[in-house]
C-alpha cells in the first residue's frame, strides 16, 4: 500500500465500558513448556510474571493433560476464587520484584487445555483442536483417566488423541457439569472444526445433538468478529479471544474482556448466555496479521485475495500446486450476509506494545534496545493493555508523544497491512516501513 488506509470500519468508541472498575483481562488459551515448539520458560513463574505486565486478571494454565505439568501445577498453585487458582506466596516470593510496581496485581488461573482431536466421519479425516477449561483439579484428574485410553498424554503439553470432537465434549460435560468446551481457532485450514481442510461446514456437522452445549467459538488470530457475524448460522455463539501463547511475551496479543465477578462460575455464565452483559468483548489481532488470513503458497512465497484465488482456480501460478486457502476465503465460502450482523460486543484492535516500539525506532523486537523501551513505558504507565486500550492518549503523549501518535492510528484503524498466509504471520504497521521482524 502507497498510503495509510482504515482497515476497520465503524470501530467502537475505545473508552466505553473498558474502563469500567470491575472490568478485567482473561487469556484461557495458552500452552505450558510442555507442549512443542515453546519456550523453556512457560511456567508457573513466567505465566505469573507475565500476566502483569500485560495486564491480564486471569490466565489460563494450559495443559492440563500433562502429568508432569499438573503436578508443578499443584505444587505453585492454591484454590482462589471459586474455580480459580492463585501463585503460592512462597513461589511468588521466590520471584522477587521483578515486576514494575505500577504493574503489580493479583493474577488467577484457570484450569485449561487444548486437545487435538483426529479421527475419520463422513468419509474424511478430521483434525480439530478444543480448548477444555475445568472448574477444579478432581475434575482434571477425572477426565485425565478417561482421556488416557486414547493417546500418549504424556508425549505433549496438547495430546493428539484418537476421538471424535463429539466423543471429547461428551466426556468433559460427564465429568463436570461446570466444565465447558469451546472450538479452538475455528478457521485455521488443518486443524479446526470449521477449516477449509478437515472441518466441517458447520458445528452442528461436528457434534450433532451435543451441538447446544457448545456456546463459545474462538475466532483465531486470522479472523475476528465482523468476519464471523457474516455467517449467520454462528450468531447464538459467544466469539472469544485468546493468545494460544507459546511464550510470555505473546501473552494477551488476543484477549477476552470481562466485568463483574471474576471467578470460573462468573466467566462460564458470562459466555453461556446467562450474564451476557459480563462480557464485554474481545481484544483482537487485526486478522491481516494471522498465519491464515489470505491465500497462498509458502513455497513459492504466494499469496492472493480470494477473488484472485477464484480467477486462478485455486492453483500456485508459480508450480501449479494448490493454495492453502486461509480463513478470509473460508469464512466468505460459508457466510450468507453480505455485512456483518449482530457484533453486540466490543472490539478492541490490538498491535503487541513491542511490536509498535520496534516499528517506533527501527530496530527488531528481540533487541536490548526495544527491550529496555518496553520496560521504560510499562514503569511509567502501567500494564501493557491498558497502554494499547485504557490510557487516554494524553497521558501517553505525555511520556512519549510518537507512541502516543502511533496508538491512537492503531485504535482508529489507520495502519498498514501485509496479509499473513499459508502459515505465515502477516504484518499490521503504523508507518510505512518493510517489516524488519526475523
Amino acid at each position: 500500500m502507497s498510503s495509510k488506509e482504515r482497515v476497520v470500519e465503524n470501530l467502537p468508541d475505545i473508552n466505553r465500558d473498558i474502563d469500567r472498575k470491575d472490568t478485567f483481562f482473561a487469556d484461557f488459551h495458552v500452552h505450558s513448556r510442555y507442549s512443542m515448539a515453546t519456550s523453556k520458560r512457560m511456567d508457573v513463574e513466567h505465566l505469573f510474571l507475565a500476566a502483569q505486565l500485560k495486564g491480564l486478571r486471569v490466565v489460563g494454565t494450559g495443559d492440563f493433560t500433562h502429568p508432569a505439568w499438573m503436578r508443578e501445577i499443584q505444587r505453585k498453585l492454591i484454590s482462589a476464587e471459586s474455580g480459580l487458582y492463585a501463585i503460592h506466596p512462597d513461589v511468588a516470593a521466590s520471584i522477587g520484584t521483578t515486576v514494575p510496581e505500577s504493574c503489580r496485581n493479583p493474577v488467577r488461573f484457570m484450569l485449561t487445555t487444548e486437545i487435538s482431536c483426529i479421527y475419520r466421519q463422513d468419509g474424511r479425516v478430521r483434525k480439530g483442536h478444543y480448548l477444555v477449561a475445568m472448574p477444579d483439579r478432581t475434575s482434571v484428574v477425572r477426565l485425565f483417566r478417561r482421556l488416557e485410553p486414547f493417546g500418549n498424554l504424556q508425549a505433549d503439553g496438547r495430546p493428539m488423541l484418537g476421538i471424535s470432537a463429539y466423543r471429547l465434549l461428551e466426556m468433559v460435560l460427564e465429568t463436570s457439569e461446570r466444565a465447558f468446551l469451546i472450538p479452538a481457532h475455528i478457521w485455521t485450514p488443518w486443524f479446526s472444526v470449521l477449516g477449509s481442510k478437515s472441518g466441517f461446514d458447520s458445528i452442528e456437522a461436528c457434534f450433532g445433538d451435543l451441538s447446544d452445549q457448545v456456546f463459545a467459538l474462538e475466532t483465531g488470530l486470522s479472523s475476528d468478529p465482523a468476519m464471523n457475524r457474516t455467517i449467520s448460522a454462528l450468531d447464538r455463539f459467544c466469539l472469544v479471544s485468546n493468545s494460544d501463547a507459546h511464550s510470555p511475551e505473546h501473552l494477551g496479543r488476543e484477549a477476552n474482556v470481562f466485568c463483574g465477578e471474576c471467578s470460573f462460575e462468573g466467566m462460564r455464565k458470562s459466555l453461556d448466555g446467562t450474564n451476557p452483559w459480563n462480557f464485554l468483548g474481545t481484544i483482537e489481532w487485526y486478522p491481516q496479521e494471522g498465519k491464515y488470513h489470505y491465500d497462498g503458497h509458502a513455497a513459492c512465497r504466494f499469496r492472493c485475495h480470494p477473488d484472485k484465488t477464484q480467477q486462478i482456480h485455486g492453483l500456485c501460478p508459480h508450480c501449479g500446486k494448490p493454495l492453502t486457502i486461509g480463513v478470509l476465503n473460508r469464512c466468505r465460502t460459508l457466510s450468507d450476509r453480505p455485512e456483518p450482523a449482530g457484533l453486540g460486543r466490543m472490539v478492541w484492535y490490538s498491535v503487541p506494545l513491542m511490536e509498535l516500539l520496534s516499528q517506533l525506532i527501527g530496530k527488531g523486537d528481540r533487541t536490548k534496545a526495544v527491550q529496555r523501551m518496553y520496560t521504560d513505558m510499562l514503569v511509567a504507565l502501567g500494564p501493557e493493555l491498558d497502554i494499547l486500550h485504557r490510557l487516554p492518549l494524553t497521558i501517553i503523549e505525555q511520556v512519549h508523544p510518537v507512541l502516543a501518535e502511533a496508538i491512537g492510528d492503531m485504535r482508529a484503524g489507520n495502519v498498514f497491512v501485509d496479509p499473513g498466509f499459508d502459515g505465515k504471520y502477516g504484518s499490521v504497521r503504523v508507518w510505512p516501513k518493510i517489516d524488519i521482524r526475523k
